[in-house]
């Protein structure tokens, strides 16, 4: 499925094309997804990722560079998406986790936030509708960030998706939308401020009643308390984070969760984010990772 956007072939029109024509076009097909599979059995005998995040820069740029319509750049990005699991899935990582919406991106023109949640309901849609590719890699499909915040037919949509889903035991698709990392970080101190709070007024009804206390409420909050209230809960932080367009800046993703991460910033736009390029990531992140592990495991150390 995947293969014909490695090495990009034209459509092949039955009626427009003769035989020899439809078998030559067949047989580079197949040589293509042997040669994506003879790259992917190489890249299997080093340390594989179980975790990439992408912040997908560039869609706007895109489209600018080649004078193509208002959100016409962000629809590529969708088919570079959609390709990037299925790569992902063959590579045997478990956890993708993208940058789709910035909380902050609502401060764009207004013309153009209307656009992008149109497509946004119009992408989830499809993924409900035809369900191919969910099906195909098994696929669980979270939404990480305030949904309160999102058009209501866009919340909507992606609590059917969420919910749909919620089974899968294949990749695990992470949808940061409308996110940022500080909006995440103060919302898990709130909730675990509320769960202490429960707590102790429970220990106090529980003395009102001459019950015995609950050997005292921690009244500290510590990283792990955190670590349980994150929209990433039960899930490894990221093994690389790639930002695609040259950018080299986190732009509020994730800072609680990439402390070890390896941070990527390749020059193609996210558009042009291809097979190659994911390769290439997890060679670069393979090369670093002894030193990786090394810091992990001095910061265990020195918990």
């Amino acid at each position: 499925m995947v293969g014909s956007l490695i090495f990009p072939t034209p459509n092949v029109d039955p009626k427009a094309e003769n035989p020899n024509e439809m078998v030559t076009a067949g047989v580079l097909s197949s040589l293509q997804n042997f040669l994506r599979k003879c790259l992917i059995a190489i890249l299997s005998y080093g340390p594989m990722p179980k975790h990439i995040a992408f912040i997908m820069d560039g869609n706007r740029r895109y489209a600018k560079f080649r004078s193509m319509q208002e959100g016409a750049g962000h629809r590529m990005g969708f088919s570079t998406l959609i390709a990037s699991l299925m790569y992902c899935y063959e590579m045997g990582v478990k956890y993708i986790t993208v940058y789709a919406f910035s909380i902050d991106n609502f401060k764009r023109d207004p013309s153009e936030v209307e656009s992008l949640m149109q497509l946004m309901e119009e992408k989830i849609n499809e993924l409900l509708e035809n369900r191919s590719v969910i099906n195909k890699i098994n696929c669980k499909i979270n939404f990480w960030g305030n949904l309160d915040l999102l058009y209501e037919p866009v919340r909507l949509a992606a609590e059917k998706l969420m919910a749909s889903t919620a089974g899968n035991t294949g990749l695990v698709f992470s949808i940061c939308m409308p996110y940022n990392s500080t909006s995440e970080i103060v919302n898990a101190v709130s909730e675990v401020c509320a769960e202490r709070m429960e707590m102790f007024q429970s220990e106090h009804i529980g003395d009102c009643n001459g019950h015995a206390a609950n050997n005292g409420v921690r009244s500290e909050i510590s990283v792990a308390d955190l670590d349980r209230h994150m929209y990433s809960a039960g899930c490894p932080d990221p093994d690389i984070v790639i930002r695609t367009s040259g950018e080299t800046r986190l732009s509020n993703f994730l800072l609680w969760q990439t402390t070890f991460s390896h941070l990527q910033n390749p020059d193609p736009l996210w558009p042009e984010f291809s097979f190659r390029h994911l390769v290439w990531a997890i060679l670069q992140y393979q090369r670093v990772y002894p030193a990786l592990e090394h810091n992990r495991k001095l910061a265990k150390k020195q918990l």
